[in-house]
């Protein structure tokens, strides 16, 4: 209980359906025990010739009526509380990838894709059963058993009905047991199912690296491991079902037996009529779906509870990035960045990733960061976008502190291209205008400008081109300049392009950059890169070396310096010199 006190908020806001539908169930239930009474009254009635044919057939349309009435109302059960369970599986849903949406990348860091999904699918489908099938299951049993053994018990006989539920009372204390295993068990399972989706994720994302490494058979014996935990976790259900299910036939089977041995001894001396025996034994057969019903429930509520915890974990992670209280309403910034003392230490480390770097970036400047892999670039501008948290004071944008800009106004006002240049499985054309309107003349300006235009027009669907999963279709290049299109179609007052020209030659290069200082006047641009020639034209230089701001100049300044930049500098200039002679 405790555990589904999470889902009782859900349910509490469709409680009239539930309500509905198990009034429904009650008068369901409540008609049905009358129908072994009414065959057992014809069977009397015609052992004893006391029955005429008129007698027959109103006993007959009894019989029917109370048919269409379980018909009717077995439909609106179904319909109003499998509805309602089905309304709840999508709230949840939705909820809960929304609450993801709010997670930072940390989150993403620590918690594998593939588990995710199965959260999505598997776990949100057993609270489905828990909250649709199971309830049915289990207050149709407990009703239905109430009503048909004191039905047994008025109508029939109290000593045949005592003795011929005794065995079933082992079913109650033997399923309490059941419930703790297969809760265990199933939990075990999901976590499994989580391992292989995972691992399929993963195979099928990278399948150009397996194929490039001729790793197909090795990749092929660890999916085989993965596939025989998760058979072994769902064969350890089945086996407990196996041996459950087959109990619960023994039992009803007991109860049958004495029923025939004592209720046939009961009408051979007189004590109850032929009708009510046959109407007892008909009680009796009625039993068996509550008893099955009570197993199928337990399981159910055991392996939904396994599957709401599982749920619940997900939504008790608290995003660590959000609106404070002091967060301020700003309708457009201008984009002046000043870096004061910046420091920042990843989870999980020791060693800061940037150290006490300190910068002023006047609106419309360029910005280029240069420095070795692995000395903070890409963090610097995770930074700025509030990807992560910083300390107060450390960054501020027109004067305000970053962490008191609304996360939304934030990252309106900055266009950023990452690294991995990620496409969406649709049209070229959504594509470049996601996050804007599909305005034709604003996405053809757009790549005009990040000079992919002209692949996109020799393409047979041109812009209406769809792209396979994350761009798989399109060169790294073309994939680069689509991302820096859709960038541009922000027109935000800051652009980050995080190494988003190293897949172009150097004349597309050139181009873009052109293009770049026309359509941004104005605006400010951070450029990373590890060419010089992407960033020499920059306004401020920032040379990283082990998170440290080691040299800030423009290009002229950082060569008088002969310092790191003019190192770097002098070595590309010595490969591209070596470049050409090759050629």
């Amino acid at each position: 209980m405790n555990t589904f006190r999470f889902i009782f908020a859900y349910i509490k806001r469709h409680r009239f359906q539930y309500i509905a539908g198990i009034i429904t169930l009650f008068v369901v239930d409540f008609v049905n025990i009358f129908i072994p009474q009414k065959i057992g009254k014809v069977t009397d009635g015609l052992e004893s010739h006391n029955l005429s044919w008129n007698g027959v057939k109103q006993s007959l349309f009894i019989i029917c009526l109370l048919g269409f009435i379980l018909t009717i109302g077995r439909f609106l059960w179904r319909y109003f509380i499998f509805g309602a369970a089905r309304v709840i599986e999508k709230e949840l849903r939705n909820e809960m990838f929304g609450h993801l949406e709010k997670m930072s990348v940390e989150y993403y860091n620590e918690h594998k894709t593939g588990d995710l999904m199965t959260r999505f699918t598997s776990d949100l489908n057993a609270v489905r059963m828990a909250i649709g099938p199971a309830v049915i299951s289990a207050f149709d049993a407990s009703v239905m058993t109430v009503m048909v053994i004191f039905q047994m018990m008025y109508y029939v006989n109290v000593e045949l009905t005592l003795l011929a539920i005794i065995p079933m009372l082992f079913i109650c204390f033997g399923e309490i047991y059941y419930g703790k295993i297969i809760y265990k068990r199933f939990k075990a399972r999901q976590e499994a199912v989580s391992n292989l989706t995972d691992f399929v994720q993963e195979s099928f994302s990278g399948v150009r690296v397996i194929k490039a490494f001729v790793r197909e058979r090795s990749e092929l014996k660890a999916f085989t491991k993965a596939n025989k935990a998760t058979m072994e976790k769902n064969l350890d259900i089945v086996r407990l079902q196996s041996i459950v299910m087959p109990l619960l036939d023994v039992v009803i089977g007991a109860s049958t037996l004495i029923t025939l041995v004592y209720g046939g001894y009961l009408v051979l001396y007189g004590k109850i009529t032929l009708g009510k025996f046959v109407a007892f034994h008909q009680y009796i057969n009625m039993l068996v779906w509550p008893m099955l019903a009570c197993g199928e429930s337990i399981q159910m509520f055991s392996q939904g509870g396994a599957s709401v915890r599982r749920i619940k974990e997900v939504f008790e992670e608290k995003p660590e990035i959000f609106d404070s209280d002091t967060t301020e309403e700003i309708e457009k910034m201008e984009g002046n960045i000043v870096l004061s003392h910046l420091t920042f230490i990843h989870k999980g480390h020791t060693e800061p990733t940037l150290k006490d770097i300190n910068l002023t970036i006047p609106a419309g400047t360029t910005l280029a960061v240069i420095g070795r892999t692995g000395n903070g670039k890409s963090t610097l501008v995770n930074l700025l976008l509030r990807l992560y948290n910083t300390k107060p004071g450390m960054i501020l944008i027109d004067g305000r502190d970053i962490n008191t800009i609304a996360l939304k106004t934030l990252r309106e006002n900055i266009a950023y291209v990452p690294q991995d240049n990620f496409l969406f499985s649709d049209t070229l054309k959504s594509n470049i205008a996601f996050g804007s309107e599909e305005d034709m003349q604003a996405i053809t300006k757009a790549t005009k400008a990040a000079c992919i235009h002209e692949n996109i027009v020799r393409f047979p669907d041109g812009y209406e081109t769809v792209v396979g999963e994350r761009g798989v279709t399109l060169s790294g290049g073309q994939k680069q300049r689509s991302s820096i299109a859709r960038a541009l179609m922000k027109d935000a007052p800051i652009l980050i392009l995080d190494d988003a020209l190293s897949a172009v030659d150097t004349d597309t290069e050139e181009r873009i950059l052109h293009n770049l200082k026309q359509t941004r006047e104005g605006k400010t641009t951070i450029l990373i890169a590890h060419r010089i020639s992407t960033i020499q034209n920059a306004d401020i230089i920032l040379v990283l070396e082990d998170g440290e701001a080691k040299e800030i100049g423009n290009h002229n300044q950082l060569m008088l310096q002969n310092g790191i930049y003019r190192d770097m500098y002098e070595k590309q200039q010595l490969e591209a010199a070596k470049g050409e002679l090759v050629e």
